[in-house]
C-alpha cells in the first residue's frame, strides 16, 4: 500500500467486513443501519467481526440517526457504548457532537475523546452540518482528532472538493478523508482524489443482494415506508473494493 493511502469501507455485517478486506480496504468503519447514516453496532456484531477480520476495525459511536445535538442520556449512552467497545477490542472510535449553533461541541467532545484514549478517534460527517468548517477544523485539530470524514459540506465530495482541498491544505496534523451521499465509485474517485488532495477516502462499495426466503409477505414490511427493500440487502462487494482500491493506487 503506497505510503498515506488508506481506504476506508463502512460495513454493516460480517460478510461486508470480510469482504471489505479480501478487496484491499486498509480500514473498516463498522455500524448498524447504514440507512440512516451508521448508528453504533451490537457488541455481538463487533466481536464476530473481530474475529474473522485482520485489518483495524472502528466502531460508530452513535446513539440515534438525525442530528448531533445530544441529550444528557444520550450522552451517557455514548460513554456507555465508548467503554464497551474498547473493551471489546475495538481499534478506534468515530463520533462526533455538535451545538444548537452549530459549533462543535468543544466541552462534550473533550469528555467522550478521554473516554475513547488511548484510541484513535475520527469526527465523522456530524463535521459537514457545522457553521463554519475552517473555524471546526482548527477546533477538531487542537482537541486531538485524528481524522475527520467529510463530504466538503455539501451534498457529494464532487460538489464539496475545492472545501475539501483547502481543508486538506489548512491543517497538516489531522487526516481529512472523505465520503459521498450515493457513494464514491469507480466513476468518480479518480476526479475526487485528484481535485481534494486527500490520501484517505471512505466508501461503501455495495451490492444488493436478494434475499434467499422462499415464502414472502409481501403486504407487511419491518421498518417505515422509506426503509430498505424486505427482500433484498446490500453488503460489500469484493470486486467495487478491489476496483476502487486499484484506481486509488493508480491516482496517488
Amino acid at each position: 500500500m503506497l505510503e498515506g493511502f488508506l481506504m476506508e469501507v463502512c460495513v454493516d455485517s460480517v460478510e461486508s467486513a470480510i469482504n471489505a478486506e479480501r478487496g484491499g480496504a486498509g480500514r473498516i468503519e463498522l455500524c448498524s443501519s447504514l440507512l440512516e447514516g451508521g448508528i453504533t453496532p451490537s457488541i455481538g456484531l463487533l466481536q464476530v467481526v473481530k474475529e474473522n477480520v485482520q485489518i483495524p476495525v472502528y466502531v460508530m459511536i452513535r446513539p440515534r440517526g438525525g442530528d448531533f445535538l445530544y441529550t444528557d442520556r444520550e450522552v451517557e449512552v455514548m460513554r456507555k457504548d465508548i467503554e464497551l467497545m474498547k473493551s471489546h477490542k475495538a481499534d478506534g472510535l468515530v463520533l462526533g457532537a455538535l451545538t444548537e449553533d452549530g459549533r462543535v461541541d468543544v466541552a462534550l467532545c473533550m469528555e467522550l475523546l478521554a473516554a475513547c484514549r488511548p484510541l484513535p478517534v475520527t469526527f465523522h460527517r456530524a463535521f459537514d452540518m457545522v457553521h463554519d468548517p475552517s473555524v471546526a477544523l482548527e477546533t477538531l485539530a487542537s482537541l486531538g482528532f485524528e481524522r475527520i470524514l467529510t463530504s466538503g459540506c455539501d451534498s457529494s465530495a464532487l460538489e464539496g472538493l475545492l472545501l475539501i482541498k483547502r481543508l486538506v491544505e489548512q491543517v497538516n496534523s489531522i487526516y481529512i478523508f472523505m465520503s459521498q451521499r450515493g457513494g464514491i465509485t469507480e466513476r468518480n474517485l479518480q476526479r475526487i482524489l485528484e481535485g481534494s488532495g486527500a490520501q484517505e477516502f471512505h466508501c461503501s462499495a455495495r451490492s444488493s443482494r436478494e434475499s434467499a426466503m422462499k415464502f414472502r409477505n409481501a403486504n407487511v414490511s419491518m421498518g417505515a415506508s422509506l426503509s430498505a427493500p424486505e427482500y433484498s440487502f446490500k453488503v460489500a462487494d469484493v470486486t467495487k473494493v478491489r476496483t476502487l482500491n486499484a484506481i486509488a493506487k493508480n491516482t496517488l
